[in-house]
């Protein structure tokens, strides 16, 4: 072995000669249970960044684990590259809007990007060695994938779970597209509560509204039927400011006594519960708000201004009339598309949607079905169910996605559907032959594309378009934020589609924070650490020893400093593998010799440390399960047994041969089974020094193809003498350095005080204890 490890040829050689071999190319026909994961498909919207790296090789070391315990690993990779990331991707970099080009100019536009990123994600999952059989790929835009998700759909229709209808919907009007309830977030603004007079029988009712602009669609006012104030003014009518139209005055519960005055204007739309109260109290429309951002050209005073501009107008209005009675500056919270950013508005669509508002109960109990590591994200999905308020909406009116299938009558709109033979099918490009039950053969295609989610939300039975029968699959990773859309959605089709859960275990994965309370991410102006630039400079291995000591769930911070330690490891192991190489060229393995009792220490240690790590792995303790490893490896392994039986590997005449051939077995035995714990850790380092000495005596033809070894039991008598004699080994290390006392300084004695059960084994490994020690005679008592 070479002096130095040379990580920029050796990562890229053993890369190659994975892809030589073949080596992670999933056999159907192999033996060992079938383990299968559904990985999350990465979204093509730009370059990956750190905290992909993060929690995607997490789950990497999983499925190198799984096949290293004899299991037959089904590990596929996708690409969710259709929808609205990868269509903002492609305006950004082009420069341009989808809606300024013919759609199939946009469209290709669209698969000559996905195209390009997907090979640099493929490269750039490739170098950080991942076990990935790249023959099970998908894509959600291809032909195969959108025939499932098309076909699936047709499912939904037959069972009456999925549904068209015109209703109140959320509306990014950057994006120009409904979205659902999970694509919400949240975000404080600074705003003004403007307070304006409703004329009730010619007596001013006080109301504060951050929505002014939204005056021309008021269409009722609302105060909570226990408020004494304002009994007298439920059944009336009052006049709208500005405009001069009469509206009812109704109670609801789910006004705010407290809030602002206590009476609220309901207009179409201001927010969720304006929608909810237009349909439980059957309330007109009056429209304002365009898909565009614009108001109504219809509108009087600020009719074609967008929405700033006319909330700024209607105030100026309000005041110039004397109706502006007051006017407060305060910070609340609006609900911003997750993707841009931008105000969600609630406006009135034709969109379709799955029902999940009915079957609450059933998702809830599916959620207790399934292993959650860490088993408190489950309280997330749980919360998230609870509260929903709306079924989810699954079209968009965007252009690079999954088509609906549906055509609609030109004469009485019913929704005609595309024959199971016939898919995919693009309305666009094809037309409807037949007749409407109405006698009209007419037909206008569906324009709408699926939500990404809803073709995302089937990646169980896209993996089982090989004519796998996998569901449900074994295991489930992704980071936390995705709970609610990834986690519950799947659920949802699962259940839908197969009367099952998806997958038995979720492991949950953490964020890497660039600090407090910031998430690394492409969309932010903290991606300089280039994960491609971190593996050319420090290596894979180093990251990815790096990313395995953060706790499952849990977020993480990052800098470069902290691939330091990562570093010490790389260089402790290669220089530790190559002293023991040293001293195993000759190693007999046609002859077992009975091993001395410290070589008997570091087997049991070895076989202790790989059942404590497959029982914290198979919890998905990646985190917890290196520690353990880590214990074995620098305090057991190099610190003590190396050290200990160091000079009988040297010296066979001073020792005797016998003795040597007791070290040579142990320290083989030690090295080939710690390199294999690491090895679902830093796979490079690992399997180089496997080829370069282990190969030559093992049957497999690559470190990760061999098993973790399974002892039943392990001995914890000469544990614990194990323990004994590392104490001892402190002690005098201890007592040199605070004499100042280099530590190969000889020492006229040593006194050893242990347990007399342990008596035959201290005196026959005396002469390591002095070779270690220095000392010249050893002293027990024993107790």
């Amino acid at each position: 072995m070479e002096k130095r490890y040379n990580f920029t040829q050796i990562e890229k050689q053993m890369q190659e000669l994975w892809e030589q071999k073949q080596i992670y190319k999933f056999n159907p026909n192999a033996t060992g249970e079938v383990y299968s994961i559904d990985t999350p498909p990465p979204t093509v919207s730009g370059s990956l960044h750190i905290g992909h790296l993060f929690s995607y090789t997490q789950a990497e070391m999983v499925a190198r684990f799984r096949r290293m315990q004899g299991q037959n690993v089904f590990y596929p990779f996708g690409f969710d590259d259709n929808g609205l990331p990868t269509e903002r991707l492609v305006e950004r970099e082009e420069g341009i809007r989808a809606n300024s080009l013919p759609r199939s100019e946009f469209i290709e536009k669209c698969r000559h990007t996905t195209a390009k990123y997907e090979n640099e994600f493929k490269a750039f999952w490739n170098s950080l060695g991942f076990s990935v059989d790249w023959a099970s790929e998908y894509q959600t835009i291809s032909t195969d994938v959108q025939k499932i998700s098309q076909e699936l759909f047709l499912e939904l229709v037959k069972m009456k779970k999925a549904y068209t209808k015109e209703s109140p919907v959320l509306w990014c009007t950057e994006c120009r597209t409904s979205i659902a309830q999970a694509e919400l977030d949240t975000t404080d603004i600074e705003s003004t509560f403007n307070y304006v007079p409703f004329y009730v029988e010619g007596y001013p009712l006080e109301v504060a509204t951050t929505r002014p602009e939204l005056l021309y669609g008021c269409v009722c006012l609302f105060v909570n039927p226990d408020d004494e104030r304002y009994s007298q003014y439920v059944g009336k009518s009052a006049v709208v400011p500005l405009y001069n139209y009469e509206i009812p005055v109704y109670t609801d519960k789910k006004v705010d006594i407290n809030k602002g005055t206590g009476v609220v204007m309901c207009a179409t739309f201001g927010d969720s519960t304006d929608a909810e109260w237009y349909d439980e109290h059957s309330l007109p429309y009056r429209k304002v708000i365009l898909p565009d951002g614009t108001v109504d050209g219809d509108v009087p005073y600020i009719g074609g201004l967008n929405i700033s501009e006319a909330r700024k107008t209607i105030i100026r209005l309000l005041d110039e009339q004397g109706l502006l009675l007051k006017s407060e500056i305060i910070t609340h919270t609006v609900g911003t598309h997750e993707r841009c950013g931008k105000a969600v508005e609630i406006i009135p669509s034709r969109q379709w949607y799955i029902d999940i508002l009915s079957e609450r109960e059933r998702f809830l109990k599916a959620a207790d079905e399934i292993n959650w590591y860490p088993a408190n994200m489950k309280n997330r999905y749980t919360a998230w169910v609870e509260n929903l308020k709306w079924d989810w909406c699954i079209s968009r009116q965007r252009y690079f996605g999954v088509p609906f299938p549906v055509w609609y009558c030109k004469e009485c709109g019913t929704p005609v559907f595309a024959e199971k033979d016939k898919l995919p099918a693009n309305p666009l490009e094809t037309e409807y032959n037949g007749v409407c039950q109405c006698g009209c053969s007419e037909f206008v295609p569906e324009s709408a594309v699926f939500d990404t989610w809803a073709t995302s939300s089937i990646t169980p039975q896209i993996n089982e378009r090989l004519g796998l029968k996998l569901i449900p699959m074994s295991m489930r990773t992704h980071a936390h934020e995705i709970i609610r859309t990834w986690t519950f959605y799947t659920i949802v089709r699962s259940l839908y589609h197969t009367g099952g859960i998806p997958w038995k275990d979720l492991m949950i994965c953490g964020f890497v924070l660039a600090k407090k309370g910031e998430k690394i991410s492409k969309s932010k102006n903290n991606n300089e650490l280039d994960p491609k630039y971190l593996i050319s400079t420090h290596s894979a291995d180093v990251l990815r020893y790096w990313t395995a000591g953060a706790r499952l769930g849990t977020d993480t911070f990052f800098s470069p400093d902290e691939l330091e330690a990562s570093k010490r490891f790389i260089t402790k192991l290669w220089n530790a593998s190559k002293f023991s190489i040293s001293h195993l060229k000759d190693i007999d393995h046609g002859h077992t010799p009975e091993l001395l009792p410290v070589d008997r220490w570091i087997v049991e240690r070895v076989n202790e440390t790989t059942i404590n790590a497959a029982r914290l792995l198979c919890e998905y303790e990646i985190g917890a399960a290196k520690h353990e490893i880590d214990n074995l490896f620098w305090r057991d392994f190099c610190d003590n047994y190396i050290e200990i039986v160091k000079e009988r590997l040297y010296k066979p005449d001073i020792h005797g041969t016998e003795e040597r051939k007791s070290g040579q077995h142990a320290l083989y035995y030690a090295l080939l089974n710690i390199i294999k714990l690491y090895a679902i850790y830093v796979p490079h380092i690992t399997e180089y020094i496997y080829q370069e000495f282990f190969l030559q005596y093992e049957e497999e033809a690559s470190i990760h193809l061999t098993h973790w070894v399974k002892p039943s039991i392990t001995d914890n008598e000469i544990i614990l003498f194990g323990e004994e004699l590392k104490a001892v080994i402190f002690e005098m290390r201890k007592y040199k350095s605070e004499h100042n006392l280099s530590m190969l300084t000889e020492m006229d004695v040593l006194n050893i005080r242990t347990n007399k059960s342990f008596k035959d084994w201290f005196i026959r490994t005396e002469n390591d204890i002095k070779a270690c020690t220095h000392a010249k005679k050893v002293d027990y008592i024993f107790e």
